[in-house]
């Protein structure tokens, strides 16, 4: 019998270095995805009121369909994703160890400033809503964590403790 093979969930906040990480487990040789991105999420309307939203009546969501895929995927090596998503919990039963990437605010908000002008942090306003948003939900997300790894280090660092806890 087979057994199951891990899917790992790399979650944090913005700045904390999921996207770095990821790119790293690729250059190793590793399955890594970063499902911050277009193809695996969307931006989608909510109520204006909501506060722990990333943008003002805007939500950054997986396409659960598509990520769903991906988990269900047989492969003989672990598969690594990254992100961090309003919606992630209803796919968390399809991962099998759930690790949060955390960082001292200072650190979080440097590398967020040195974000491209495209890229989700780059401005005054959205540095603001990170700093708000790692009050109310870095919180919510450590609770379903299994493991936490202080990423103000090198990232090679980050990707070394990672690989020791699969």
């Amino acid at each position: 019998m087979r057994t199951r093979l891990k899917r790992v969930l790399i979650t944090g906040m913005s700045g904390t270095g999921k996207s770095a990480v990821t790119r790293e487990l690729v250059a190793r040789g590793h399955r890594a995805v970063d499902l911050d991105t277009p193809e695996w999420s969307e931006w989608v309307d909510v109520a204006p009121t909501d506060t722990l939203t990333p943008a003002k009546g805007k939500d950054w969501v997986w396409r659960e369909d598509r990520v769903r895929t991906l988990l269900l995927e047989q492969d003989q090596a672990p598969l690594f994703v990254s992100g961090c998503a309003a919606n992630m919990e209803r796919l968390l039963p399809l991962i099998d160890i759930v690790i949060l990437l955390s960082a001292p605010v200072a650190t979080i908000m440097k590398r967020l400033e040195a974000r491209s002008a495209e890229s989700y942090g780059s401005t005054d306003e959205e540095r603001q809503k990170v700093g708000e948003l790692l009050a109310t939900i870095e919180p919510l997300l450590r609770q379903s964590a299994d493991h936490e790894i202080d990423t103000s280090g090198p990232v090679e660092v980050t990707v070394d403790e990672i690989l020791k806890v699969i």
